[in-house]
C-alpha cells in the first residue's frame, strides 16, 4: 500500500487559487454556481444587470451584523413577514407581481468565464446559489497568514476617545472584543461565557449552511443523483423519490477521503509533474523555434508564387507586345494601299502617264502589272475589312480558377478520419483491411494500420464490460506504418479471436484522426485451401466448373425436362454431386463459401470420401432409395442412434437456410440433421427453421471429435453444429438440386497471387482404384 503523505498548506503559493475569475481579485462573499466554480456576490450581481437581467436584491454588507438568509445560523431568530408579503411557494398560488396565464417562469443565464458557457443559475437567480464558507475561511486565513491589506480591528465596546485594537471577535454576538471587554461581556458562569471566539474580523460569517427554501433547517443529506445537499423536509420531496440519498456526513468523509488520495497520489509523483513540467517548457521553446521556421516557409512559398507570376506575366506581356507589333504593320500595310488610291499618289498619276503611251505593244508590256494591282485595289475597295483585329479580346486572362485557388489558399491539413469498407473487409486465412477518404479531405501520402486483439473468454465468446476492457488493454496497439494505397493485410493472428482495427492518414501536417475501429473475428481453425475437383466423373451437361475451379454453377437444361416428361404424378429432380480435391485425415479445418440467392437448392458440408464416391457412381437418371428419406427403404435412420452419419449438410435456397432441430445430442444428430442428398423439409416444417441467407457461410470441421460446425462467415456466429462420421478421410461436399451458383472464398494470400499455388493431395487416385 502507498505511504500516505503528509501535506503542508502552503498559502502564500496559492493566491491564484482564492481569486474571483470576474474581477481578478480575492473573493469576498463568494456564492457556488452550479458549474461548481465560486465568484463574488457582487460580481455575480453585476454581470447579470450587464446581461440584461434585472438588479437582484443583495444581502447586506460583510461588517453588518446581518446575513443573508441562505447561510443564516439556525440559532438566529428572525421576525415573520407580515403575511401580505410573505412570499408564496412554488406550486402554491402564483408570485406577486405575476399575471396568471403567463408565459414560462424567466431562467437566468450566467455568463461563467471559467467554463467559458452559461450557465442556468434557475428562477430565482444567485438567491439558489449557496456562499462558499469554506472559501471564506481560507480567504482569511491567507489573509492573516501574509497580511495582505490587513487593517488593525479595533473593540467596538472600548470607550472613546482611544478603543483598543481588537483580540477576538464572538461568532455568536457578531462583534470584536479586546481582551477587557470580552471577559466584561462574557462573565464565567453565564450563557455568554460558552460563546465561539474567534480572531477579530469584519465578515462574520454563519457556522453552518441552512436551507435556501427551509430556512431554519440544516443540510444533513446529500442526493447523489441530484448532487445537492438537501435538509429533511427536501428529502421528503417527490423530485428525489427513487434518488440515492446519503447522510452529509457520510459523503463528508467519502468526499474528503477521495481527496486525500488524489493529493497523495499527486504528491507522490512530483518527479513525474517535473518532467512533464520540462516537456511542456521545451514544447513552449519548440514552439517557438518552429513558427519561426514555418513563418520562413511561407514567406518562401509567397516568394516563389510572386516570382511565378512575375514571369508569367512578362511571358503574356511579351506575347501581347509581339501581336501588337504585327497587327500594327499589318494595318499600316493597308493605310499604304489606301493612301496609293488617293487622286494624287503615285500609282494614279503612274497609270494616267501610262495611258499616254501610243505603241500597243509597248503599252500591253508594260500596263499588264498596272492593271493587276488596280484590280486588286479596286477588289480591296469593294470588299474592305480591317487587316487585323485592335480589339485584343483574345488575350484576356480567366483568372477565376486562380483566384479561387489563392482565395482558398491555406495551410496543409492532415487527412481527415479514413471510412473503413465493411464490405470489402473481411478475416479469413489473414485479415483484410480496406478504407477510403472522404471527398472533401486533403490527400494522404500514406497511412498507418493499427490493430489489437481483445481479451476472448473460453468457448470463443468475446469478454465484455469493464473486465474485457483490462483484458483489452493488457493487447497493446501494433501497427503498420507507411501503408500506401487503400488496403492493408495483416498476417499472423491468433485463430478464434476478436481484433479491433482502425486507420489514420498521413501527409506534410502530420497524422489526422482515426477512423471508427471496426471489429473482425477470426476464424476457429486454420482456413483449409482447396478447389472443385473437376475430375471426378462431372455432368458437363449440368454443373459447369470456373477456370479457376473456385466456382459452379448447376444448369439443368434438357436433362430435367426429359426426367419431368416421364413423371405424371411429381417432379423429379436429380442431384449433383461436386467434392473438394482435399481429404481430410485429421486436425481442425476451416473453409467458407458463398451461395447464389437466387439459387433453388444448394446444400453445403461434409462426407466420408468412399460413401461420396458410392453415392457419385449410382445411376444418376433414377432415384436411389438409399438415400430418399421418404422412400420408405433403408435411409439408415435405424442406425443412426448408434453411429454417425456419414453426410452432414445445410440447404440453402431461394434466398434462406434451413436450420434442423436440435433437439438431443444423438437424435438431433441422426434424424435432425440433413444427411441425405435430397432437399430438407421446407420452411412450413415444424421440426426446423428458416433464416436469411448469409453472405457468406462458414464450415469448421473438427476430424478427431467428429463434429462439424456451420458459421455466418462475416460475423463468425454459429448457425448449426452436427456430427459426422470421421473413421475415415473426409472431403468437403456440395450438392446442386436445380439451378444454382457457389464459390469458394478465395484466400487473402491469394488475392494478388500471379499463379494459382500448388494444390493439396487430392483424392483422384482413389477414383482410379475404384474405377479399375
Amino acid at each position: 500500500m502507498a505511504p500516505a503523505y503528509q501535506v503542508k498548506s502552503n498559502l502564500k503559493s496559492m493566491e491564484q487559487e482564492l481569486q474571483c475569475p470576474v474581477c481578478k481579485g480575492m473573493v469576498k462573499q463568494p456564492v457556488v454556481l452550479p458549474c461548481l466554480h465560486s465568484v463574488c456576490l457582487l460580481c455575480a450581481s453585476e454581470v447579470l444587470v450587464q446581461s440584461g437581467y434585472p438588479q437582484p436584491d443583495l444581502p447586506p454588507e460583510p461588517n453588518s451584523p446581518a446575513s443573508t438568509p441562505n447561510t443564516r445560523s439556525p440559532r438566529q431568530a428572525r421576525r415573520p413577514l407580515p403575511k401580505a408579503e410573505r412570499p408564496l411557494r412554488p406550486g402554491f398560488g402564483t408570485y406577486p407581481g405575476r399575471r396568471r396565464k403567463e408565459g414560462p417562469p424567466l431562467v437566468m443565464l450566467f455568463p461563467c468565464v471559467p467554463c467559458g458557457r452559461d450557465v442556468e443559475l434557475g428562477e430565482k437567480g444567485l438567491a439558489d446559489c449557496m456562499r462558499n464558507l469554506t472559501l471564506e475561511r481560507i480567504v482569511e486565513r491567507y489573509r492573516h497568514t501574509v497580511s495582505l491589506g490587513s487593517t488593525a480591528v479595533m473593540c467596538q465596546f472600548c470607550k472613546p476617545p482611544q478603543p483598543l485594537e481588537a483580540t477576538k471577535g464572538c461568532a455568536d454576538c457578531r462583534a470584536n472584543f479586546c481582551n477587557e471587554c470580552f471577559k466584561l461581556y462574557h462573565p464565567w458562569g453565564t450563557p455568554r461565557a460558552q460563546h465561539e471566539h474567534v480572531l477579530p474580523t469584519v465578515n462574520f460569517r454563519p457556522k453552518v449552511l441552512s436551507c435556501i427554501e427551509h430556512e431554519q433547517e440544516r443540510l444533513q443529506f446529500y442526493c447523489k443523483s441530484c448532487q445537492r445537499l438537501l435538509c429533511s423536509l427536501c428529502k421528503l420531496r417527490r423530485v428525489h423519490a427513487g434518488h440515492k440519498i446519503i447522510p452529509i456526513t457520510q459523503a463528508y468523509q467519502t468526499l474528503k477521503d477521495k481527496i486525500t488520495k488524489e493529493l497523495n497520489y499527486v504528491m507522490s509523483n512530483q518527479e513525474t509533474v517535473l518532467s512533464q513540467i520540462t516537456q511542456l517548457e521545451n514544447a513552449i521553446t519548440q514552439t517557438e523555434v518552429n513558427s519561426v521556421s514555418a513563418r520562413e516557409v511561407l514567406a518562401h512559398c509567397v516568394r516563389d508564387l510572386t516570382a511565378i507570376i512575375a514571369e508569367r506575366q512578362a511571358g503574356l506581356t511579351q506575347a501581347l507586345e509581339s501581336s501588337r507589333q504585327r497587327r500594327g504593320e499589318a494595318l499600316a500595310n493597308q493605310v499604304s494601299e489606301r493612301r496609293s488610291l488617293l487622286e494624287h499618289a503615285g500609282m494614279l498619276a503612274f497609270a494616267q502617264e501610262l495611258l499616254k503611251e501610243t505603241d500597243p505593244s509597248c503599252f500591253v508590256h508594260a500596263a499588264r502589272h498596272t492593271h493587276n494591282r488596280l484590280a486588286q485595289s479596286i477588289e480591296s475597295l469593294q470588299c474592305f475589312s480591317l487587316a487585323a483585329d485592335p480589339s485584343f479580346r483574345h488575350f484576356q486572362l480567366d483568372v477565376s480558377r486562380e483566384l479561387k485557388l489563392l482565395s482558398e489558399l491555406d495551410f496543409i491539413q492532415a487527412p481527415l478520419a479514413p471510412v473503413i469498407d465493411t464490405q470489402r473487409t473481411l478475416a479469413y486465412d489473414q485479415l483484410f483491411l480496406c478504407w477510403r477518404l472522404p471527398q472533401e479531405s486533403c490527400p494522404a501520402w500514406h497511412f498507418s494500420v493499427e490493430y489489437r486483439r481483445r481479451g476472448v473468454v473460453p468457448g470463443g465468446g468475446v469478454r465484455g464490460g469493464i473486465r474485457g476492457g483490462l483484458a483489452a488493454a493488457r493487447w497493446g496497439w501494433q501497427r503498420l506504418e507507411e501503408v500506401s494505397g487503400s488496403s492493408a493485410v495483416i498476417d499472423r493472428l491468433e485463430m478464434d479471436s476478436v481484433y479491433v482495427l482502425r486507420v489514420r492518414g498521413c501527409n506534410k501536417a502530420g497524422y489526422g484522426e482515426y477512423s471508427e475501429e471496426v471489429y473482425l473475428h477470426t476464424p476457429p481453425a486454420p482456413v483449409l485451401n482447396f478447389y472443385l475437383d473437376s475430375r471426378w466423373g462431372l455432368h458437363a451437361d449440368r454443373l459447369v466448373v470456373s477456370k479457376e475451379q473456385r466456382c459452379a454453377r448447376s444448369i439443368p437444361g434438357l436433362s430435367l425436362l426429359q426426367a419431368a416428361d416421364r413423371a405424371l404424378t411429381s417432379c423429379h429432380l436429380t442431384a449433383d454431386l461436386l467434392v473438394g480435391d482435399v481429404a481430410i485425415t485429421q486436425g481442425r479445418h476451416y473453409w467458407a463459401c458463398s451461395v447464389e440467392p437466387g439459387s433453388y437448392l444448394v446444400k453445403v458440408g461434409v462426407g466420408l470420401e468412399s460413401k461420396l464416391q458410392e453415392w457419385f457412381h449410382l445411376p444418376q437418371e433414377m432415384a436411389s432409395p438409399r438415400y430418399d428419406p421418404d422412400s420408405g427403404h433403408d435411409s439408415g435412420g435405424e442406425d443412426a442412434l448408434d453411429s454417425p452419419p456419414p453426410f452432414t449438410f445445410l440447404t440453402m435456397g431461394m434466398g434462406k437456410i434451413y436450420l434442423p432441430p436440435n433437439t438431443g445430442q444423438h437424435h438431433h444428430h441422426g434424424n435432425g440433421r440433413d444427411s441425405g442428398l435430397s432437399s430438407s423439409n421446407g420452411p412450413s416444417s415444424p421440426t426446423g427453421a428458416t433464416y436469411p441467407l448469409p453472405p457468406r457461410l462458414g464450415v469448421c470441421l473438427d476430424f478427431e471429435k467428429g463434429r462439424v460446425t456451420f458459421y455466418d462467415a462475416h460475423s463468425l456466429r454459429p448457425l448449426w453444429e452436427g456430427v459426422v462420421d470421421c473413421s475415415a478421410p473426409v472431403c468437403p461436399a456440395f450438392c446442386f438440386i436445380g439451378g444454382g451458383a457457389l464459390q469458394l472464398q478465395e484466400l487473402v494470400a491469394n488475392r494478388n497471387a500471379d499463379q494459382t499455388p500448388v494444390r493439396r493431395v487430392t483424392i483422384q487416385s482413389r477414383v482410379t482404384k475404384m474405377n479399375k
